[in-house]
């Protein structure tokens, strides 16, 4: 069987970005994706969500994403990720789930629901779209449960009674969105975290830059984290819904039994995909072997590192390391 230099778990904008890095040093390079499409996690959003910045500032290392003058929606993401793939001609398998990644013998062996494939370095770029998030409350509604990741779009709702769970950019966007066409209660366990108004996708994508510039570096952080700003990003829905008196909030409560509602949608958030390589992360997620490598996971894998533009320095120094331990293996 043939060993692979390197194997990239996840065919999104984390796994993409390490690919043209890897492809533009020469090293041979698969990608293992379970979509069974171009778009990687975007392929898992609701079509309505608003991306924060612009094509300018939305583009993966080697490739501008074209303008489309306006917002940005994940089809536009979902429409650049597949020009890219066939402009750099990457050697993509999908969709392929992968079940297990162990190592042995100085190399790894990734199991999949088909073949298995082995490797002397695996990028692990799964993201944490597969893996929403749902707190435990007590109690239960009468009417449907869903969560962003599944999310149909608000003409589901349209003249019901929703629960909007979750102070974050995503609880904050379907309110807003949800309020225009139904009875919205937006619960929250603490309240929402608004960023001030001229606090733009443009400029969280400057203070994000500098920030990984200087952690790439090895410097003192002395930028201003996006967290430290705020949760939320006031879009115009949501500064519109604001505007008008349709976006409140209250706590969440302390069991279900005490809503009445059609429906609720859990905008709690993800967790990170890394099932496949579980036994080989420590407490705090870091690989206790050699060329695991873990790319575009949040903050704790780089400062941005979760955004489409944030990604590409982090890709880059993953690739750099792969490519440097190459020849003397």
């Amino acid at each position: 069987m043939d060993i692979h230099q390197a194997i990239i778990i996840g065919g999104g904008q984390a796994g993409l970005a390490t690919a043209y890095y890897l492809r533009k040093w020469g090293v041979e390079t698969l990608i293992l994706d379970n979509a069974v499409r171009p778009g990687g996690s975007w392929n898992q959003v609701w079509d309505s969500l608003t991306l924060f910045s612009t094509a300018e500032l939305s583009s993966l290392p080697g490739m501008q994403m074209r303008s489309h003058g306006g917002e940005l929606h994940p089809a536009d993401v979902r429409e650049y990720f597949g020009a890219y793939e066939q402009r750099y001609g990457f050697d993509i398998r999908r969709p392929v789930s992968v079940d297990k990644v162990t190592h042995e013998d100085g190399h790894f062996r990734i199991t999949t629901d088909g073949e298995t494939y082995l490797a002397k370095h695996v990028v692990m770029a799964t993201g944490t779209q597969s893996r929403p998030f749902v707190p435990s409350i007590p109690g239960s509604i009468l009417g449907q449960y869903w969560h962003t990741a599944n999310y149909p779009g608000a003409d589901t709702f349209r003249g019901k009674k929703v629960a909007v769970v979750g102070a974050g950019n995503s609880g904050a966007q379907l309110a807003a969105e949800l309020s225009e066409v139904a009875e919205v209660t937006w619960l929250v366990r603490a309240e929402p975290n608004f960023m001030p108004d001229e606090i733009d996708g443009t400029e969280l994508f400057r203070r994000s830059k500098r920030r990984a510039l200087q952690e790439l570096r090895g410097e003192e952080i002395s930028e201003t984290s996006v967290g430290e700003l705020g949760d939320i990003i006031v879009t115009d829905a949501i500064r519109r819904a604001r505007e008008e008196g349709r976006l409140t909030w209250r706590d969440v409560p302390d069991s279900l039994d005490e809503l009445d509602v059609d429906h609720l949608i859990w905008a709690t958030g993800y967790r990170p995909a890394l099932g496949p390589v579980s036994e080989l992360l420590d407490d705090s997620r870091q690989p206790t072997v050699e060329n695991l490598h873990l790319v575009g996971y949040g903050d704790w894998t780089g400062a941005g590192s979760a955004t489409i533009t944030g990604v590409g320095p982090f890709a880059r120094q993953v690739a750099k390391r792969i490519t440097s331990r190459l020849p003397a293996e």
